[in-house]
């Protein structure tokens, strides 16, 4: 069951840019290969699974993003409570793939906070803690990305043009959240 607590419970405004932690939304890491799995996987979700790497699928109220050729991350476009259809998908999803041996599912709410990014500045920050190139990567909606800032390791999904969320483990969370904001001060 879901224990959040988060470490950071804030939102930064700057020039061109906004940086906010968005809680609490439920994370499900699914895994599998065979062509029952992501038949599964589509009808339970209503979306089909990105198979393209570096990409997402979305729907009104789920985002799936791309991991590995057989991993993905489910996560909600809905803020989670103990009643609300958040639970059903994850039971669902764990009565149709794990228990009939099609794949994993896996809630992984608690090991990742996600941070929404909006703004004209969102890549001059990255860029300044980020080894990768967000030249294409920023023009193209829905693309996902795993990679390094600050030596930190993040995912992140651009959700639209200057908006995107950023999934960091919530042990190196308040890290990343103070270096953001400190490097945002300066641009």
């Amino acid at each position: 069951m879901l224990n959040y607590n988060s470490p950071i419970n804030d939102k930064k405004e700057y020039s061109d840019l906004i940086i906010s932690e968005i809680e609490p939304i439920i994370k499900i890491n699914i895994r599998g290969k065979t062509r029952d799995f992501l038949t599964k996987i589509g009808k339970s979700l209503s979306i089909i699974l990105p198979t393209e790497a570096n990409t997402s699928s979305e729907n009104d109220n789920l985002n799936i993003i791309w991991l590995s050729p057989d991993e993905w991350m489910v996560y909600s476009n809905n803020k989670t409570n103990s009643g609300n259809y958040n639970y059903k998908l994850e039971d669902d999803l764990f009565n149709k793939i794990s228990k009939m041996n099609y794949g994993s599912v896996t809630n992984i709410t608690d090991q990742w906070v996600m941070i929404n990014l909006k703004g004209d500045k969102i890549f001059e920050l990255l860029s300044a803690g980020c080894p990768f190139n967000f030249n294409n990567f920023k023009n193209r909606k829905g693309t996902v990305t795993q990679t390094l800032i600050n030596h930190i390791d993040v995912i992140i999904h651009n959700k639209n043009i200057n908006d995107l969320n950023l999934f960091v483990r919530r042990s190196f969370s308040n890290h990343l959240w103070s270096w953001m904001n400190d490097s945002a001060k300066f641009l």
